[in-house]
């Protein structure tokens, strides 16, 4: 099973710029909704940078929802006013990297949720995947080897088997800067680890029973000491 993130770009300033230079371009064109842009050469050629830095900020505008692609038709500008447009623009250049504590919180909160609903919702296919994911970090952790990236396998497997595509997409972007962050303050001890097996395997063994409210319990359990880390004065 692979660990499919939506990762950062290496470069966001080139990334903003080419933002900024699309939403110009937009603006002196008077583009209207439905309208194409020029293919992916011509603006790397007019704006002086690679096609895949051109690539990405499409991919981020449509993300956002104020671009569209067609697979081979070309990127148009999507159903949205000008006023609207200009100013999400404004909102996604002025975006900052979440700290560690604001990823945090928005872990537990999502998948509070998607637990909840993989209780409700687990296909054998889900259960699959999820087992898979918790033997690959018992492993790992019982040969003392570091488990952050199976760890967060285990927890993407169940925002998957939420049935809810939202919540599995909202958790494949905030991931990359969990496991930044993981090792950075060097949160997940020894200990930690091994009591995470035990605690893993409740929210599984919750969700394989479906029982809702007890997948919710278990994930409570099990995030205690890393909301109390993040939030300790």
């Amino acid at each position: 099973m692979k660990l499919d993130l939506i990762t950062k770009s290496d470069n966001l300033e080139v990334q903003n710029l080419i933002i900024s230079k699309i939403r110009d371009l937009i603006n002196f064109k008077n583009l209207e909704p439905e309208d194409k842009l020029p293919s992916e050469r011509m603006l790397s050629e007019k704006f002086e940078v690679t096609r895949s830095n051109v690539r990405e900020a499409i991919q981020k505008l449509e993300y956002y929802g104020l671009l569209k692609s067609i697979p081979q038709s070309g990127t148009f500008v999507a159903n949205i006013g000008v006023i609207a447009l200009n100013g999400m623009v404004d909102d996604i250049l002025s975006l900052q990297d979440p700290n560690f504590k604001a990823l945090v919180e928005t872990r537990i909160l999502l998948e509070l949720k998607s637990a909840g609903l993989a209780a409700l919702r687990r296909s054998e296919k889900n259960l699959v995947q999820m087992e898979s994911a918790l033997n690959a970090y018992k492993e790992k952790v019982l040969n003392g080897e570091n488990a952050v990236q199976e760890d967060l396998l285990f927890h993407l497997a169940i925002a998957k088997a939420s049935g809810n595509s939202t919540l599995n997409k909202l958790m494949l972007i905030i991931t990359p800067g969990i496991i930044t962050n993981f090792d950075k303050y060097h949160v997940c001890d020894k200990d930690r680890a091994l009591l995470g097996i035990e605690e893993h395997q409740a929210i599984f063994d919750a969700i394989k029973n479906q029982n809702s409210s007890d997948a919710k319990e278990k994930l409570k359990i099990h995030f205690t000491e890393l909301y109390q880390y993040c939030y300790k004065e």
